[in-house]
């Protein structure tokens, strides 16, 4: 592979590295919100079950026997258990787990089973959803008898999901923005000619030396300024091509932070007088498009 081509790409690579670098910092960021995030909604709701249990012993006429701690039995289920028998109504139960979980972010959709504490099997059940006319609630006027029961409450796992996507999407701005401020700070290397790493190009009748900042033509030496030698570096490592304008203008003068218009033609002009020795060799406009050197071999 030849050196420019090989520099070139090392080049490209540099900077998709550096941007991919960039990239990931903000999601990172954002991951390690949402642990954090979800944790304490977690800790949050297991506050609100263990209430629920609180305000059900209540209702029962108990305001004394503890509710034992709450229990995670799957990634997204509890049980809130309790030290001693109490009797539910299922309006209150259904009121009360409404209302309390109201406030848990999270819970947008749930089942709730009261459970025999001897055999597991379900005393009672209902499904509690965001869009109240998909709730399933029955025989609510009915008073259960007071034994051991279990309350068992069941997420749907995609409420957590679709929080986290919110935190992923709402990340996708500043990720943008980040990415915008690199790519706009961040210059990709420069890649040098072939002539300005062996000291010296040549072209029809011309010996270029761009470290003297010489052309050398019929044995005759022509001295050139210094930006006239990057201007004529830029034709030389791309003969019988076509340069656009803007490209010369950016190229040249961008980094001096100003870009004149008319210097370009100024130096066209006096590189094409310094070139006229040489019948082979010159700069043409392509109208429209910019310029070349061109090259009658």
């Amino acid at each position: 592979m030849m050196p420019d081509v090989r520099n070139r790409l090392f080049g490209k690579r540099s900077y998709l590295y550096g941007f991919i670098l960039f990239a990931f910092i903000p999601v990172i960021c954002v991951a390690y919100s949402m642990t954090s995030n979800d944790d304490f909604d977690i800790a949050r709701r297991e506050v609100l079950l263990r209430r629920i249990g609180h305000e059900v012993l209540l209702q029962s006429g108990d305001s004394t026997s503890r509710v034992l701690p709450v229990k995670k039995i799957a990634e997204n289920e509890y049980q809130i258990r309790f030290e001693n028998d109490f009797t539910f109504q299922p309006d209150s139960l259904v009121n009360t787990t409404r209302r309390l979980l109201a406030r848990d972010p999270l819970a947008r959709d749930y089942v709730v089973n009261v459970l025999n504490c001897s055999n597991a099997s379900v005393a009672y059940g209902y499904a509690i959803s965001k869009n109240i006319k998909d709730d399933i609630i029955a025989c609510k006027g009915r008073v259960q008898p007071r034994a051991c029961y279990m309350i068992d409450v069941k997420f749907k796992p995609t409420g957590l999901n679709t929080a986290k996507n919110r935190y992923l999407l709402g990340s996708i701005p500043l990720l943008a923005f980040v990415c915008f401020i690199f790519l706009r700070s961040v210059k990709p290397a420069k890649v040098l000619p072939v002539a300005q790493r062996t000291g010296t190009l040549t072209f029809g009748a011309v010996l270029f030396d761009v470290e003297k900042r010489q052309l050398v033509i019929n044995k005759e030496s022509i001295d050139l300024t210094g930006t006239e030698t990057r201007l004529l570096l830029i034709f030389a490592s791309s003969p019988n091509e076509i340069i656009e304008r803007r490209r010369l203008q950016k190229e040249i003068w961008e980094d001096e932070g100003v870009i004149v218009g008319r210097s370009l033609d100024v130096f066209i002009s006096k590189l094409r007088k310094k070139l006229e020795p040489d019948p082979d060799s010159k700069i043409v406009v392509v109208r429209g498009k910019g310029y070349k050197l061109e090259i009658n071999a």
